[in-house]
């Protein structure tokens, strides 16, 4: 159990590190623009498509909860023995944009497309979260999982 707990910190802080490591470079005023992507400071009160905004300060304290009972229940129903790489992937990312609401009054996004569609503002941390949730839905709906046919009867 160590091992995976040791995977699940690492990967932790490695996105985390970097997610911030990104973000200071926008928060520094660096900005470049083409003609289908905006790299600039942006800062997203709400979650995804800034919904839920209007809860302000409330957010984070929210956010917060919401990550110590997952983290609770990963650690509960033993998850980190299957998902500890994906696992810390999505906490680091979590992690760093509850952190941004602290420190910043919101999240630090900086990537907006807009080259044929307008898209909404997203940051490392969301690709993140994005990937590990990916990587949730492919183990799930497509890979095999040998627990499951040890224990099958026909």
């Amino acid at each position: 159990m160590a091992k995976q707990w040791i995977i699940f910190l690492l990967a932790s802080a490695g996105v985390y590190t970097v997610d911030q490591g990104i973000k200071e470079i926008f928060l520094a005023g660096w900005y470049w623009e083409s003609s289908c992507v905006s790299l600039g400071l942006v800062f997203n009160k709400g979650v995804a498509f800034s919904m839920l905004s209007f809860l302000g300060p409330y957010l984070k304290w929210i956010q917060t909860a919401l990550l110590a009972g997952l983290l609770g229940y990963v650690v509960y129903a033993k998850h980190l023995n299957r998902y500890s790489f994906p696992l810390g992937i999505l906490f680091g990312a979590a992690i760093g944009n509850v952190v941004d609401r602290f420190l910043h009054g919101g999240v630090v996004d900086y990537v907006h497309w807009h080259c044929g569609f307008d898209f909404a503002v997203f940051n490392f941390a969301d690709v993140m979260i994005d990937f590990a949730v990916g990587w949730f839905l492919i183990d799930h709906f497509f890979l095999k999982k040998s627990e499951n046919k040890k224990g099958a009867k026909l």
